[in-house]
């Protein structure tokens, strides 16, 4: 597991290429967001298989596999879970080291119960 800790106004997207760096995973399954040809072709080359959901705007859809798709709210409610703790969810620390502990902290305590 890996968490990265970014400024508030950056986006979720432009940090999978450095989450997966080093990985060889089976399937990535990402939404609409993640859609871009410089990811996939990243998955590609670390010998997996993107399952990414076309963005609305795509002229040619992608295809993916839909039912594979639905197992990406277990990453949804890994979030909803690790927000349940107060520092994680309000941003309360004022550093970003202690924040990124805390989370990584909320992280364990949601992986073992």
């Amino acid at each position: 597991m890996r968490l990265l800790l970014t400024p508030g106004q950056a986006g979720d997207a432009p940090q999978a290429a450095e989450l997966l760096k080093g990985l060889e995973p089976e399937h990535v399954v990402a939404d609409a967001a993640y859609d871009s040809a410089d990811l996939r072709a990243q998955i590609r080359r670390s010998g997996g298989k993107a399952c990414i959901k076309p963005h609305s705007i795509r002229k040619v859809k992608r295809r993916y596999d839909r039912q594979r798709y639905k197992h990406r709210n277990v990453i949804e409610r890994y979030f909803g879970a690790i927000k349940r703790f107060r520092r994680v969810a309000t941003r309360y620390e004022k550093k970003a080291a202690n924040f990124l502990g805390f989370a990584w902290l909320a992280s364990i305590l949601v992986n073992l119960g």
